[in-house]
């Protein structure tokens, strides 16, 4: 064993990492082959939804695309985005407002990574794993929003700008996921609105994660639609063709904000990312062509309400108590009484599944691992059905009565657990 690494031991994996490494340590294989469930993976189905168009199933490389590509994005890519929002929410931004990431979470870090020392980002306490280990990473200040049963798990506008306690030179940048993950509930319409002019106030800004923009039941929900002058703003709209575009694996994402943040990013990208594969944003502006995103916002929109609807309904018939809103492809549940997440998954890897255990998307978890330190989410899980076939449902429920059955009947018994 090297004995001294001259880098930093300090580097966790994501939570979601943590259980799909655990999995494999008790199940034997990797999560995603035949015969698991990957009901812990925030991943879309990567093949065509029914009434959805087709996947493009190549891209002309040329000559050109052997350069180095442009720090901020493939010019065509960036007039395809400019133009989807444009087009789709009544935006007036230009390519120079887009900057192209090698997918969303590169964007996410570096608007951190430069973030001034006086900003404070708030982010409510059940969030995406990953933020976590980015503001960590980033050293960057951040202050939990509580997000709870009380609240619906959809905290007020207002908390995210509460600036109780603080002098005038601290200014404020929340950190949200719209539609939200793990929760899946949504700001939209005048909810939306209200949150873009509070963002748009000096001294505000905002990161807006749109991951999940299509899943929604207005085939769409962004931001941007409610921006009044993004170019003297600290607004920052990340989206990607992650989801609503189904193809995580060509790691394109972006950021839209003003022309000098996008500058900054641009200037970073030059020595930092040295820009993003040409063969993946030539299939990007594939993905983006207008006739094909809105017929696969109505396939996306039709596909992963049908599946959150009965999948819902199962849940609470199985006995959890389901808190999940109107988006995105997740469910957010609490076990009953006497259960916590870490033992129900112990218990899933046997048969091939797992959840993402709540806790590991608690914003107030240090990393540290404090062994003093309890969740208040250790006894919720996120369960995705994002890349799950409607043919396994039947079979994906029977997994869990079986596990939760299993489960209750050694609590009512005394047994251990």
């Amino acid at each position: 064993m090297q004995r001294d690494s001259f880098l930093s031991d300090d580097c966790p994996p994501m939570g979601i990492y943590e259980t799909l490494y655990e999995f494999h340590d008790s199940f034997g294989q990797f999560m995603g082959t035949q015969g698991t469930h990957p009901w812990s993976q925030g991943f879309p189905l990567t093949t065509q939804l029914e009434g959805g168009p087709p996947l493009p199933s190549s891209v002309e490389v040329t000559w050109e695309d052997r350069f180095y590509p442009k720090a901020w994005g493939l010019p065509a890519l960036r007039d395809a985005l400019a133009g989807h929002y444009n087009s789709f929410y009544g935006s007036r931004i230009t390519p120079e407002n887009v900057m192209v990431f090698a997918g969303g979470r590169p964007g996410i870090f570096a608007v951190l990574q430069f973030l001034k020392k006086h900003i404070e980002v708030r982010i409510a306490n059940a969030e995406w794993p990953a933020y976590l280990d980015i503001m960590t990473q980033t050293d960057t200040h951040w202050r939990v929003v509580p997000s709870n049963e009380e609240n619906g798990f959809h905290p007020p506008n207002a908390a995210y700008f509460d600036r109780t306690g603080l002098n005038h030179k601290t200014h404020l940048l929340p950190i949200i996921s719209n539609p939200g993950n793990p929760t899946g509930h949504t700001r939209a319409g005048a909810e939306l609105e209200e949150l873009m002019a509070m963002a748009e106030k000096p001294g505000n800004g905002i990161l807006l994660d749109e991951a999940y923009e299509m899943f929604h039941h207005s085939k769409g929900v962004s931001g941007i639609q409610y921006v009044k002058d993004l170019d003297n703003s600290n607004v920052f709209l990340a989206g990607a063709c992650t989801k609503g575009l189904q193809c995580p694996g060509i790691r394109i994402g972006w950021m839209i904000a003003s022309k000098i943040n996008v500058e900054t990013l641009s200037n970073y990208s030059s020595f930092g990312m040295g820009g993003v594969s040409h063969p993946s944003q030539h299939y990007a502006v594939e993905l983006l062509e207008p006739s094909r995103v809105a017929q696969a916002r109505v396939a996306v929109e039709k596909h992963y309400s049908m599946q959150r609807a009965r999948y819902g309904a199962a849940f609470a018939k199985l006995g959890f108590e389901v808190f999940t809103g109107d988006g995105g492809f997740y469910h957010w549940m609490k076990l009953p009484d006497g259960m916590n997440a870490s033992e129900l998954n112990r218990r899933l890897f046997k048969h091939g599944a797992a959840i993402l255990e709540g806790k590991d998307c608690d914003m107030a978890r240090p990393h540290d691992k404090d062994p003093a330190y309890v969740s208040p989410y250790d006894n919720w899980f996120r369960f995705s059905f994002g890349p799950l076939l409607p043919e396994t449902f039947e079979s994906d429920i029977a997994i869990l009565e079986q596990v939760l059955n299993e489960y209750r009947a050694e609590i009512d018994v005394g047994a251990p657990v």
